[in-house]
């Protein structure tokens, strides 16, 4: 039987060989059909994910750009926020009546 851990294996094995991770390269290495890795969800998740990895390897500068996307997405997002819940406040401010 094909486990994700037979998955995850072939696939490292793939990427150590410079191999690129296809689902017909993962089947004929793991004896079973196309169909099968397809249709689990387990096992084609693992494939996806070396298959993602393969195509953006980790470098150091790929990985600052990536932090400062993030960085700039949060900050706008905190933003965002903060200008929220300054009118949450406002509006939660009970209503002053002119007393005349």
């Amino acid at each position: 039987m094909t486990t994700p851990h037979n998955i995850e294996t072939i696939c490292q094995q793939l990427t150590t060989d410079g191999q690129p991770i296809t689902f017909p390269a993962v089947a004929a290495a793991a004896e079973v059909s196309r169909t099968t890795l397809y249709r689990n969800p387990e096992l084609r998740a693992v494939i996806e994910e070396h298959r993602h990895r393969s195509h953006d390897p980790r470098t150091l500068t790929s990985t600052i750009t990536e932090i400062d996307h993030l960085r700039t997405a949060l900050n706008a997002l905190a933003d965002r926020v903060r200008h929220q819940e300054e009118r949450l406040r406002r509006l939660e401010q009970p209503t002053r009546r002119r007393t005349s």
